[in-house]
């Protein structure tokens, strides 16, 4: 068994964009969940209309990179509109259901021919990125060492989708230390308390749902950045792939959502190479195939744990966490 080769991807996977546009959308979702309240597990809508608005703003009409990620967050909010306007007076459970078949329909959407000419269906979209390299302050080389090895373009995809990280943690900080944040966690708290005081609940809910929403964007804009947009990424596995990554740092944390981004790749990557090369010795008594798909329960069953004995996450306060009561 080749450690050094399983521990190498590992530590390669930690600062890959995937694990960079969970943190994003990771930190959306602790504004939704952990500081309004809000059940959404429509995280993948958010997503993909981030991807996909960037890139057929470029492939179609032409838009620098830029103002491409300008659309992505119009689109966000536009569909933050369209979800919570009929929603946000829905119960927590409700509004569960909605969000997963709100992003459903998305997906669907892009996957339909009807809008082929743009979004190419199935298939996806890929040749978006020379605007974006092409703003690639770095000089043309290879750069860093051992697992963290890569070429300018490599770096410019992962400094960018870091930018936008700090970005969103300093927004979330300075917002969840004013007076709008204590009225958002009030109403995550007890909303009927916090409309008696005179506060328009349903404003203060939207307002957290459009703020959450553009980091998701953000973070799908992210995920697109090294190859394509592809619709098939976007299913709702991904959201709950997202949420194991919050409940692992703390949903109601600044810093939360980034650590559990990066705990749940390095599992992921730890046992993509250490349950196959198990199961090819025949340490494990199931072929490679099934040894992949077994490190999905094994992450399973230790969020079971976490949420049994830990539900308040890694770095959480079980105080702030209402569905422990």
């Amino acid at each position: 068994m080749d450690w050094g080769a399983i521990l190498n991807n590992t530590l390669a996977f930690m600062l890959s964009a995937e694990a960079i546009a969970f943190m994003l959308a990771g930190i959306g979702l602790a504004i939704h969940f952990g500081y309004a309240g809000l059940l959404n597990f429509g995280v993948a809508g958010y997503m993909a209309i981030g991807a996909y608005g960037y890139a057929i703003s470029i492939l179609s009409f032409g838009f620098p990179w830029w103002a491409a990620m300008m659309v992505s967050v119009v689109g966000s909010i536009i569909f933050s509109l369209i979800l919570g306007i009929p929603t946000l007076r829905l119960r927590a459970d409700y509004l569960a259901i909605v969000t997963i078949a709100s992003a459903e329909i998305v997906r669907l959407l892009f996957t339909t021919q009807a809008f082929d000419k743009y979004t190419n269906s199935a298939d996806g979209l890929a040749n978006y990125h020379a605007s974006f390299r092409n703003a690639n302050p770095i000089p043309p080389g290879t750069y860093g060492f051992g697992p963290w090895e890569y070429n300018a373009d490599q770096w410019w995809v992962r400094i960018f989708g870091l930018a936008l990280v700090a970005f969103a943690l300093l927004v979330t900080w300075l917002l969840m230390r004013s007076p709008w944040g204590r009225v958002i966690k009030g109403i995550r708290e007890d909303e009927d308390a916090v409309r008696a005081l005179g506060k328009n609940v349903f404003l203060y809910k939207m307002q957290a749902l459009i703020i959450g929403g553009i980091f998701g964007a953000f973070g799908g804009v992210v995920l697109s950045l090294p190859s394509a947009v592809v619709p098939s990424v976007y299913i709702t596995s991904i959201t709950f792939f997202i949420w194991t990554a919050l409940l692992l740092g703390g949903a109601a944390t600044i810093f939360g959502p980034v650590l559990g981004a990066l705990l749940y790749w390095a599992m992921m990557a730890f046992l993509s190479g250490l349950l196959p090369a198990l199961a090819s010795s025949g340490t494990l008594p199931i072929s490679p195939v099934q040894a992949g798909v077994l490190r999905y329960i094994i992450l399973g069953l230790l969020l079971m744990l976490l949420v049994a004995f830990r539900p308040q996450g890694i770095l959480g306060n079980k105080k702030e966490m209402t569905f422990v009561n």
